[in-house]
């Protein structure tokens, strides 16, 4: 909640125990040599899942105390097949890029209360400080090798509903591998007796393997940026960091030059407002229908492309880049089946990669919402074997920072929706809202599948607040 009531008695999360849990069957001790996608983001990723629509007459039959148990056991034994997560981050001695230490050590439950009723919270969608205490933090000093991999807190409510905050560290998954976990941990936790069991996942593979590239020595986090700004887009050619290149250097020309600190400060990070954009089904059909109007039997536009798009051309209008400048919209993209091979079924690591595109701010405030849709396939296609392969190589060089910049002309996207955490299963039903918390850039977009309409899309993005009204004018004026 807001800063003053960080004191109010009601306020409290009052935590009263705090264990760690271990695979049901340990497994032998070994070392998973991580890819240079793993090693971009070691800190944990934090999802709070809120179930406040329990039947009254399991709620009355459920305790703290048996939900914990539950929690625990279910999560011993999903452990015991995705023992990684019973882990620990360490650098290798001889190189020092930072490895997977599959040693044991456990992940980390907490069993929390607070006298807060869910209803209080208002709209679960929009992002409260107050989710924040409902994560198990452990204090970092620094040193991964300390640091669990996965930390989870069950915190029940005044109401009698529950909330479990989950963070698991993004050098250990990505989404989709993410989803698999909390899918079969929902599963594996009898917390609703009776409750039949979810279909049967494919066992997790957590060989990093074609992903991984050369032994260059260099920095962890890093990335080899090419030594000048004229690039020439080819195949193979990992054209995300050449985009990003050119806008670092288009910013350090009017300003003071290298070294910049990109990526913001804490204090800049507090100043971003996260806000929550709900477009349902049919106002995602009536936005195509004005910008793309198809003949009949033509391609018609994902709903991923046309909010994009969208997106694309209102965060730029709102930030009122100049006409000069270049602009670039990335996006993820999931390389498991853009790999040759393909990558294996359930494929447990860090699969994905950024696609982009860049023009002037001229060029897109003219374009057609269709003409960039065109762009956003063409970089989609783009991405295949000997793309990944350049991208991976692409963040081993040496490079003085590794932060990412906050720029106006940068536009990221990352798509949850195929990922529908809502519909993780921990007790009986669907929880009422899946809610990330705050990420390391807060300036992304996550298009998130909304729990209430499942044609519907929740855009959760990051601002200053005085641009947060510009911004929502053009979004949701969907000019």
């Amino acid at each position: 909640m807001a800063a003053r009531h960080e004191n109010d008695p009601s306020r409290i999360v009052s935590i009263s125990r705090i264990v760690s849990v271990h695979p049901k069957l340990v497994q032998p001790q070994r070392v998973l040599t991580l890819s240079n996608l793993d090693r971009q983001c070691p800190t944990c990723m934090h999802l709070v899942f809120f179930y406040n629509n329990l039947p009254h007459q399991n709620l009355k039959d459920l305790s703290l105390n048996s939900v914990f148990s539950n929690l625990k056991s279910g999560l011993e034994e999903t452990l015991t097949l995705w023992y990684p997560g019973a882990g620990r981050l360490g650098p290798n001695q001889s190189d020092g890029k930072l490895n997977l230490w599959c040693n044991n050590q456990g992940a980390v439950l907490a069993e929390a209360e607070t006298p807060v009723e869910i209803s209080q919270l208002g709209n679960l969608s929009e992002y409260n400080d107050f989710f924040e205490k409902l994560v198990y933090k452990p204090a970092f000093d620094g040193n991964f090798s300390n640091m669990p991999l996965i930390v989870a807190q069950v915190t029940k409510f005044g109401c009698g509903g529950y909330s479990i905050g989950i963070g698991t560290s993004h050098s250990l998954f990505d989404g989709p591998a993410t989803y698999e976990f909390l899918y079969a941990w929902a599963s594996n936790s009898e917390i609703v007796k009776g409750r039949k069991r979810s279909n049967e996942l494919p066992k997790p593979v957590h060989e990093r393997g074609i992903l991984l590239c050369g032994s260059l020595h260099a920095p962890i986090g890093t990335i080899n940026f090419p030594s000048n700004s004229n690039l020439s887009v080819h195949q193979g050619k990992a054209i995300a960091i050449d985009h990003l290149y050119q806008l670092i250097m288009q910013a350090a020309n009017g300003q003071k030059g290298f070294p910049m600190q990109i990526g913001g400060g804490p204090s800049n990070q507090n100043k971003c407002v996260l806000k929550t954009y709900h477009f349902s089904g049919a106002i995602i059909d009536d936005l195509k229908k004005k910008h793309f109007p198809m003949p009949r039997g033509s391609l018609s536009f994902s709903t991923f492309e046309v909010l994009a798009a969208h997106l694309w051309k209102a965060r730029t209008k709102a930030l009122r880049v100049r006409r000069e400048k270049m602009v670039c919209l990335q996006f993820t993209v999931d390389t498991r089946n853009k790999m040759m091979p393909p990558l294996p079924k359930g494929f447990s690591g860090n699969a994905y990669v950024l696609a982009s595109i860049m023009m002037s701010m001229g060029e897109l405030e003219h374009a057609s919402h269709g003409s960039i849709i065109e762009k956003i396939r063409e970089a989609k296609n783009k991405v295949n074997h000997d793309y990944v392969k350049a991208y991976v190589e692409a963040l081993q060089g040496p490079q003085a920072s590794s932060s990412l910049p906050p720029l106006k002309e940068l536009t990221l996207i990352s798509d949850w929706t195929r990922m529908p955490f809502h519909n993780i299963q921990f007790f009986h039903g669907n929880a009422t809202y899946a809610s990330p918390l705050a990420t390391p850039i807060p300036q992304v977009a996550y298009f998130m599948q909304s729990p209430i309409d499942n044609k519907g899309v929740d855009v959760r993005i990051g601002f200053q607040p005085e641009t947060i009204s510009a911004f929502t004018e053009c979004f949701l004026g969907r000019s």
